[in-house]
């Protein structure tokens, strides 16, 4: 089977999914960055820029914007690191994480409506095949 057409598909199908999810997002006042950090924080410890960073896979350029942006909100909060005063920790605000309480089950019902489309097979079988995929791209990239 020729890997490029799977390849269009995967692209399209990723494409078609942060149209439709992005559209819901920004209906709901946020970016899909701010939202993005809002469901990370949500029920979560404080954490720092860097654990932020690794778990939404922001950059910190863009990070540090939008940690700004949500400061000015009143979303979150940064305090100073007390196991390295080099680093600040970053959680929610109560105003925050009811913020979180809102818009995450929202956004998790809104995407449930198209995934209970597919059928308990085909999510399986699609589980399956991009845990298949994301492996073997994982294997290779630490043997580079």
């Amino acid at each position: 089977m020729d890997f490029l057409s799977s390849l269009k598909e995967l692209v399209r199908a990723t494409q078609a999914f942060e149209h439709y999810s992005s559209a819901h997002v920004r209906s709901m006042g946020l970016t899909v960055t701010q939202f993005d950090v809002l469901a990370t924080l949500g029920n979560q410890p404080p954490m720092t820029c860097k654990e932020l960073g690794e778990k939404t896979l922001v950059t910190k350029g863009t990070l540090t914007g939008v940690l700004d942006r949500l400061e000015a909100k009143q979303l979150i909060t940064r305090v100073i690191n007390t196991e390295d005063a080099r680093s600040q920790k970053i959680g929610l605000t109560n105003k925050g994480q009811k913020l979180f309480e809102k818009v995450f089950p929202e956004h998790v019902k809104y995407l449930g409506e198209i995934f209970h489309q597919l059928s308990p097979k085909d999510l399986a079988q699609m589980n399956h095949s991009l845990k298949v995929l994301r492996e073997t791209f994982e294997k290779h990239s630490a043997a580079s």
